[in-house]
């Protein structure tokens, strides 16, 4: 079924009124009777009226966030363009303070000895070797241990604190001034400073000493070799023993009693450890060795009338010798 259609009703003149629309024409209305009137001339009189005839409605205060002043945001951007053209003229117009100071640095740094670069060697169980000792044929013989190519000072590295200068008696013959000038460089920067001299000429004793003189005075430990696999070995050998106590070429020290009598007593000249073993078992102490008369001494399986004479002159001869009368 088709929707009815709505009847169209005309609107009476208090619906009019009541109507959200109506308040136009009311004010409309109302200007041209008081423009009858002479009230006012124009619609500015009519909005004035209108205001003082409304009474003021109640209102609420709320606070509106604080925005920036104009002369606060006039200020900033001042700044900002300030520093973006002290910004454009330092670009423009480099000033000459900073290439005084570089120019400075540079002449310092001129000034100043070059110091050892730290090597990072791949393998902390390698030689460091310089660049300059390629071709010496002592890298031949470096077998049992890896060496490799460093940025570093002296000619061999064997650790942190020891390294080696190689020198050739053939070459310091016809350049006497170069290993002064290779202690000037290497300095303090090693703990354990080896001068390992090749001899390679017939004569070698002059050069040999002068060396040694040199070695003294930079505290330098001066090593002969006299053929190139030599020299390669002591290479091997220093990084070998690199890690390890110094107990294998020290004097070894007895602490026991019986061991401190019989080197004492061995320090006499022909007694030997078997004769220190009859004192002690036929006087017991030292004491009683040292009081021993040289008849004594003499029964002593072992002992002469020489080795008696001799130990007994011994144990009786003072500390301090006398001072001899002019």
């Amino acid at each position: 079924m088709a929707a009815q259609k709505k009847k169209f009703k005309i609107p009476t003149s208090d619906e009019i009124e009541d109507a959200p629309s109506s308040s136009s024409l009311k004010s409309f209305n109302r200007f041209q009777q008081m423009k009858k009137d002479g009230k006012v001339t124009d619609a500015c009189d009519l909005d004035k009226s209108i205001r003082t005839d409304q009474k003021p409605e109640s209102f609420s205060v709320r606070q509106v966030p604080n925005f920036p002043s104009t002369s606060g945001i006039q200020s900033k951007n001042k700044v900002q363009t300030s520093t973006a053209s002290a910004g454009s003229s330092s670009l423009t117009k480099p000033s000459t303070e900073p290439s005084t100071s570089v120019s400075s640095t540079s002449t310092a740094a001129a000034s100043e000895p070059s110091v050892p670069t730290a090597v990072k060697s791949l393998n902390s169980n390698s030689i460091i070797v310089n660049s300059r000792q390629r071709g010496n044929p002592i890298l031949k013989f470096i077998r049992s241990i890896p060496y490799e190519f460093g940025d570093i000072i002296p000619d061999y590295e064997m650790g942190k604190t020891s390294c080696a200068l190689f020198l050739s008696l053939r070459y310091h013959q016809l350049n006497p001034n170069y290993i002064h000038e290779r202690l000037k460089q290497l300095r303090r920067y090693y703990d354990l400073r080896v001068l390992l001299v090749q001899v390679d000429i017939k004569e070698p004793h002059h050069l040999v000493k002068d060396l040694a003189k040199i070695c003294i005075l930079a505290d330098c430990t001066l090593i002969l070799a006299f053929s190139a696999e030599e020299a390669g070995r002591y290479l091997e050998t220093y990084k070998v023993y690199e890690h390890k106590p110094p107990d294998a070429i020290m004097e070894k020290t007895e602490k026991d009693y019986m061991s401190k009598v019989t080197e004492c007593l061995t320090s006499v000249r022909s007694v030997n450890k078997t004769d220190a073993m009859t004192l002690l078992s036929t006087f017991h102490t030292m004491e009683g060795v040292l009081k021993a008369k040289q008849e004594d001494l003499s029964f002593c399986p072992g002992f002469g009338p020489q080795k008696a004479k001799r130990a007994f002159d011994l144990f009786n001869e003072p500390f301090l010798k006398s001072k001899k009368s002019k």
